[in-house]
């Protein structure tokens, strides 16, 4: 799409008209010279009628440059598609125990039953997705906590490596005042009306030599929110493969000390003993800590004024040319 930005400068356009209404004619110059009459008269047509061409000529050419320096003082842009640029909401962290226990299946997914941590992807893969606008990090752990995405836009990216995840990867303990404290270290140069942490995990602290509500502490002081979510079914027993009921090993979240992180951060503990609960959970995680920035849309654009100065100064120097032949016949 073309556009002027400055339009109203096109009323410019016939300055030059009224100028040479307004100021006096400039006498011609005179040439002395002794010329014989026949001579005198044989010079004075060819010469009218060559001048004729070559005002004609001059005139054209200083009117175009006229009318293309004008036009390049009104800024004419090509205008390309409108384009969001990255909104500015939230850095999320996201922690993610992959321990042993998440192995168990007590969810139940597209009619099946599935382990915990295939529940997890799901659902926070389609939370990602959604935060238009944060910069999203990820954390694993297990007996030791990893960085495994620092702080990013590229929510595609995060969302792989979540996929890629494995259970047992990071040991089979659970570090999870570890995880808080390396979410401190990744948030604690980042605005501090933006430093959230969400940290999911179906267990207790058994590694690490950080103990959470220490953890929790740092957080709070380094202005760090945490969400802690609470996985796992409360039920004693499971369906197997073959659809027999058998007992399922008892469940070791700690329930108190997740609430406990949460209260000492200013953040929210959450519950989620199946899929529907896990789905809520993450729903009502995208309602307070809602982006509030709207993305700005802008179009590029390209100044086209460069190209019409420099046809105008190439059709100047044209002229000059003409002039100088014209003075060297004449």
């Amino acid at each position: 799409m073309f556009e002027l930005h400055w339009p109203l400068l096109l009323l410019a356009l016939p300055l030059p008209l009224l100028l040479r209404r307004l100021l006096p004619p400039q006498p011609a110059p005179r040439r002395a010279a002794l010329l014989a009459p026949t001579l005198v008269r044989q010079l004075g047509q060819q010469s009218s009628a060559t001048s004729a061409r070559a005002n004609l000529t001059a005139g054209a050419l200083l009117w175009l440059c006229w009318l293309l320096v004008v036009v390049a003082a009104a800024q004419p842009r090509w205008l390309g598609e409108p384009t969001s640029l990255p909104t500015e909401g939230r850095d999320l962290l996201l922690a993610v125990d992959i321990s042993g226990s998440m192995e168990q299946e007590d969810m139940r997914f597209n009619g099946r039953q599935v382990n915990r941590l295939l529940a997890v992807k799901a659902v926070v893969g389609d939370f990602v997705a959604e935060r238009r606008g944060d910069r999203l990090g990820l954390v694993l752990f297990g007996e030791r906590a990893y960085l495994q995405s620092p702080l990013t836009f590229d929510r595609a990216t995060l969302q792989q490596l979540l996929e890629e995840a494995q259970i047992g990867f990071a040991g089979n303990g659970t570090a999870i005042g570890e995880a808080i404290g390396l979410g401190i270290k990744r948030l604690r140069e980042r605005p501090a009306s933006q430093r959230v942490m969400i940290l999911l995990t179906d267990g207790a602290n058994t590694s690490g030599e950080l103990d959470p509500l220490r953890a929790a502490e740092l957080a709070a002081r380094a202005g760090v929110k945490i969400h802690t979510i609470g996985i796992g079914s409360d039920s004693a027993e499971r369906e197997s493969i073959l659809g027999f009921i058998r007992p399922r090993s008892g469940s070791d979240l700690d329930e108190t000390t997740l609430t406990a992180i949460a209260d000492t951060t200013g953040g929210r503990y959450f519950r989620a003993r199946d899929l529907g609960e896990l789905v809520a959970v993450y729903r009502e995680l995208n309602r307070i800590e809602e982006i509030e920035q709207q993305g700005e849309r802008i179009r590029p654009h390209i100044s086209l004024s460069y190209l019409l100065l420099a046809l105008a100064a190439l059709l100047l120097g044209g002229l000059q040319l003409l002039r100088l032949r014209g003075a060297e016949h004449g």
